[in-house]
């Protein structure tokens, strides 16, 4: 399960060391972690990693195949997940130890930025392979956030892009050794530590504002 540290002004929140898929109460966790950083005060950033060869796998589609009744109610958590991240009053970095899928490379998308694994595991987003189509705030974040012949590609054609490859198509701004990886990602949130606050926060709401609204639309389209 997810476990939430501190490095200094550093919040490192560790998302497990098995598939990282979104069950209910692993998104218990999380929300707990990030209600922690959040209440913080002075200068803090947040590193999101994971251990073992999955950062996460996304949705937790066998539990939603057993309770298909809170599948609205699921997704509508899974966004407001991605929103709150993506709109934190602080810099976010998310350290790509391992395979990042789905919705798990959207929630990498909703970091500021991203340190990937150079030599092994994939960032892919295989929605047009396992025939689930993409909300229209989970299509709004990923168009945002990529540059649009790299959200085309990933979008429509489910590659699997290597370290190096992402950080070609812009995915990832940083591919580096495995055990870099952490540490990277920590030094890049220690350097911008001292900006969090409610600027921000606001700067970050204003540009994604869209984005936001997409996410923030409870009347979600699931087919």
């Amino acid at each position: 399960m997810p476990t939430l540290d501190r490095d200094g002004d550093v919040f490192v929140l560790d998302l497990g060391d098995d598939e990282n898929r979104f069950h209910p109460d692993w998104l218990t966790q999380v929300e707990a972690a990030l209600d922690e950083v959040d209440r913080a005060e002075g200068p803090r950033a947040l590193v999101t990693a994971a251990t073992g060869k999955f950062f996460s796998n996304g949705l937790d589609l066998e539990w939603l195949a057993s309770h298909p009744e809170q599948r609205h109610a699921y997704v509508a958590r899974v966004h407001r997940l991605f929103a709150r991240v993506l709109s934190l009053p602080l810099v976010t970095v998310a350290a790509l130890q391992g395979h990042t899928f789905a919705a798990g490379a959207m929630l990498s998308l909703a970091h500021d930025f991203r340190v990937m694994r150079a030599d092994r595991g994939f960032w892919c987003l295989p929605e047009a392979d396992i025939k689930i189509p993409f909300t229209p705030g989970m299509s709004a974040l990923i168009q945002a956030r990529l540059a649009p012949q790299t959200a085309h590609e990933a979008m429509v054609t489910a590659r699997r892009y290597g370290g190096h490859d992402a950080l070609a198509a812009g995915i990832v701004d940083h591919a580096v050794a495995e055990d870099a990886v952490r540490a990277t990602a920590v030094e890049l949130a220690a350097a911008a530590a001292a900006k969090a606050g409610p600027t921000v926060g606001t700067i970050k709401t204003r540009m994604y504002s869209p984005v936001l609204d997409a996410l923030a639309d409870t009347d979600i389209p699931l087919g």
